[in-house]
């Protein structure tokens, strides 16, 4: 399981060592400034800042700083006894702590011991994500090779490996997002989460590019060589597409995708901790993207069009032509997809090549739906029936009530998120009126009461 951040407070901070000291005044961490010189109030400064400050300071009893030479000698002055008028203390939050690099650390973060199986991985999702076996391939294999690219890349003699980011393809409500949640929750490895639709080019509103990295530092619990171990999901990356017809600077589409490409090729970029702005007065601290594996995510709408019309170019006149409407009905489209596709939409060459692995996700049928209903461990109808446990009521619904289900979220078209749509609707009422009988032992959902042609099957319980 992952691990769980916990923050400490400055006082335990301050006596277990295992935050860094921050200047007040150019917010650089001790491990880049050398030793602090502590000043009244809690406040530490660096010997390049003390010096400015003490160059310009005109206010002091100058009589106490006879004898000064250099800057280490004011160590050795009391500095409370100097007539500094009192400053306002921005205090560092806890969370824009920078952790200290253990300089003593010989052992790696994670062996080969640790490094789970592919088929384990898979394993652990089929538990929580129905079908999708393809995609669930896929994140196994380039979660366990990321492990072992990391375990190798120590090794100077031997073959370096290069990483393989994904590119994860798919129709709106496919798992897309949930498959890598229900990773991160089952790997003890940094995993951030981001949304491309709030990137923007450096200068604009919006989050800068490497926002996505402060976020994976943050998960981290602020341990930069843990964080170059991680894994960062975008979302909704085909929402940075380049825009068609467009007379103004497209800052939120192209000039996204060659902003990202140095995180993707791997590269040190300078990030603020605990924040997504630069502009705030925090911590900075250099990260390394050369060993984070990136997994890009998106529904790409209108890319099956994109695909038919490249398929349908063969279709011609005669006993063994293609019929214009072959691929009207196709559920698995998104599996033929190519680069060429990608790059129509709007995705520029250069991001394409740096994400190697296309990953396609199906559109879920009936089956499917009616197996995201019961089977996985967090299933919908399961988290209900746990809700009316409380109740001591038990809550059952019949196969016809599930088809019925799983046909109704076929038409709405959006996915498994469909679901909960349709079981908020019917199971208002009996969330609502079953408190009121005590008497009640079991509710049965049956077709006719989701249908609206009558109620559900109520058992009481005997007296």
């Amino acid at each position: 399981m992952e691990d769980k951040i916990e923050y400490n407070t400055k006082d335990k901070d301050d006596k277990s060592g295992n935050y860094e000291k921050i200047c007040y005044m150019c917010r650089r961490p001790e491990s880049k400034t050398g030793a602090m010189i502590s000043m009244p109030g809690g406040i530490d400064i660096c010997p390049d800042c003390i010096q400015k400050t003490f160059n310009s300071m005109q206010s002091m009893d100058m009589s106490k700083l006879s004898g000064i030479t250099n800057i280490d000698d004011i160590k050795n002055i009391d500095l409370s006894s100097l007539n500094i008028p009192n400053m306002n203390v921005n205090p560092i939050p806890e969370r824009a702590r920078v952790k200290k690099r253990d300089k003593k650390r010989t052992e790696p973060l994670f062996t080969m011991k640790d490094v789970p199986a592919p088929h384990k991985i898979k394993e652990m999702l089929d538990e929580y994500v129905i079908g999708q076996d393809v995609a669930k391939k896929v994140i196994s294999v380039a979660v366990y090779n990321h492990y072992k690219r990391i375990f190798l890349d120590k090794d100077k003699e031997g073959t370096r490996i290069e990483k393989s980011n994904i590119l994860m393809i798919g129709p709106t409500g496919s798992g897309k997002t949930y498959l890598v949640k229900t990773l991160a929750k089952l790997l003890n490895v940094p995993l951030a989460i981001a949304d491309a639709t709030s990137l923007t080019e450096a200068g604009y509103i919006g989050d800068d590019i490497e926002s996505v990295i402060s976020k994976l530092l943050l998960s981290a619990g602020n341990d930069v060589e843990r964080a170059e171990c991680g894994i960062v999901f975008i979302d909704e990356i085909d929402k940075i597409a380049k825009k068609k017809n467009t007379n103004t600077r497209d800052v939120s589409g192209e000039s996204v995708q060659q902003e990202l490409l140095k995180l993707l090729e791997g590269s040190k970029v300078e990030v603020p901790v605990g924040t997504n702005q630069k502009n705030v007065l925090a911590p900075m601290e250099t990260v390394n993207t050369d060993n984070i594996l990136f997994i890009c995510g998106g529904a790409f709408p209108a890319l099956d069009d994109i695909i038919k019309e490249r398929l349908q170019k063969n279709t011609s006149v005669g006993f063994n032509s293609e019929l214009k409407d072959k691929y009207d009905n196709e559920t698995d489209l998104y599996s033929k997809v190519t680069n060429e596709d990608i790059r129509k939409f709007g995705m520029i060459p250069e991001f394409i090549g740096r994400l190697p692995v296309i990953c396609t996700l199906s559109k879920l049928d009936k089956d499917a739906f009616k197996k995201i209903l019961t089977e996985p461990k967090n299933a919908i109808l399961k988290q209900y029936k746990r809700l009316l446990e409380l109740d001591e009521v038990e809550l059952v619904f019949d196969d016809d009530a599930t088809d019925y289900i799983a046909e109704q979220a076929m038409k709405k078209d959006t996915g498994a998120r469909a679901l909960r749509s349709i079981i908020e609707e019917f199971m208002l009422d009996i969330m609502y009126e079953i408190p009121k009988d005590k008497n009640i032992g079991r509710v049965i959902i049956t077709r006719d009461y989701l249908e609206h042609k009558g109620a559900p099957n109520i058992v009481f319980r005997n007296v």
